[in-house]
């Protein structure tokens, strides 16, 4: 961990951070790779089944190609005997791993998958909002409209309970500096209005209010069984492989092209950040890398140039930029989220002591997430 783009990492007498410190302590309060983990998850796996007698389905799961929501839906559907709907949101800049591990994974699970597509020219056009808006939080409208969506299809389809793939292994420490709230929709219409091309009428979105009121009224109810297990990258990587051959795409969040952009591109450009150490830091935390072994991956490069040039060039035909318009923004002035409007709700939960929480990771609102990216 550095503090070369963190104002706010603080490091004790034996060097470790606050952030780190932060998730050991709050490690055996929410993390329970045990017998007591054990039985918490039978008592929600039948409390949800107890939900879902009568009805299609026990629960709702957004499914990305990635790890964690596929190792639960596998556990889920083949270990566990829930009946899951099984929902994805194609938002045109999936890997071909992610495809064909989402394609493997449904069919031997006996899963029926519905996928979603946003409206493509609104989509793309309010991300390249964001990149000429030169903001951290590049990926806030894919997060946002994916949430948007599986909460409509939750509440439509009456299936309130959600397995989320939010883990405490192998995300519990998380550098928030410079990331803003996806669910910040007065934000996100300011950066359309003054960088974007189009409206977003025909895109779900989701504000802060909206998220908030699923939650109270209980027409969701998030569940995240993985704080249940002892849940083991390597481990769960093997087991998928047995079980329908998935295959890894090397690094978290890169089973899909514009989140691979985003963290080993755009955010070490243009912002000086790797979230790199923040990852190899949450799998030290949990037991499952020692420092070592994470000082060695992160001693190798970012990315490869052919990946990056395969990546680039899907960015500047996917959103319409020429080779001088990317160039240009890559080298334009960064800003800040709050540069723009803001929700003024959200603005004063981001004071004391929600500020704190975020620093400190609880919240997780800015979790790139097709399923297990949230």
């Amino acid at each position: 961990m550095s503090d070369k783009s963190d104002p706010d990492i603080r490091f004790d007498a034996k060097g470790h951070c606050n952030y780190c410190n932060d998730a050991l302590d709050k490690m055996p309060k929410v993390y329970f790779p045990n017998r007591e983990g054990g039985e918490k998850l039978n008592r929600m796996l039948a409390e949800i089944k107890e939900a879902g007698k009568g009805k299609p389905f026990d629960c709702l799961m957004g499914i990305s190609g990635g790890l964690d929501s596929a190792y639960l839906a596998y556990l889920g559907a083949a270990k566990w005997g829930l009946r899951i709907a099984a929902v994805h949101i194609d938002d045109g800049f999936d890997t071909e791993t992610a495809i064909a591990n989402t394609e493997k994974l449904v069919k031997k699970c006996g899963l029926e998958i519905v996928t979603i597509k946003p409206d493509k020219r609104q989509f793309n056009e309010l991300t390249r909002a964001y990149m000429l808006a030169g903001v951290p939080s590049l990926a806030n409208p894919q997060d946002n409209i994916l949430f948007a969506n599986l909460h409509v299809y939750a509440k439509e389809n009456k299936i309130p309970n959600f397995l989320s793939g939010v883990n405490f292994a192998l995300e519990c420490i998380l550098q928030p500096t410079k990331s803003h709230p996806f669910v910040d929709t007065v934000n996100m219409l300011d950066i359309n209005e003054k960088f974007g091309r189009d409206k977003t009428d025909k895109l779900e979105i989701m504000s802060l209010q909206q998220r908030y009121g699923y939650y109270k009224d209980k027409s969701v109810v998030v569940h995240k069984p993985l704080d249940y297990i002892d849940y083991n990258r390597e481990r769960a990587l093997s087991e998928l492989h047995d079980f329908c051959g998935f295959e890894y795409y090397g690094a978290k969040h890169l089973e899909n092209y514009f989140t691979g952009f985003l963290q080993l591109y755009w955010l070490p450009v243009k912002f000086g950040i790797d979230k790199r150490p923040s990852h190899l830091s949450s799998m030290i935390a949990s037991g499952q890398m020692t420092r070592e072994e994470a000082l060695a991956k992160l001693s190798e490069p970012l990315y490869t140039e052919a990946w990056l040039s395969k990546v680039i060039e899907l960015i500047k035909n996917e959103l319409d930029f020429s080779d001088d318009e990317f160039a240009e923004v890559m080298a334009a002035p960064t800003r800040m989220h709050d540069e723009f409007k803001v929700d003024k709700k959200l603005k004063m939960a981001l004071n004391f002591p929600f500020r704190e929480a975020l620093k400190k990771g609880y919240f997780l609102l800015n979790r790139s997430s097709r399923g297990d990216r949230r």
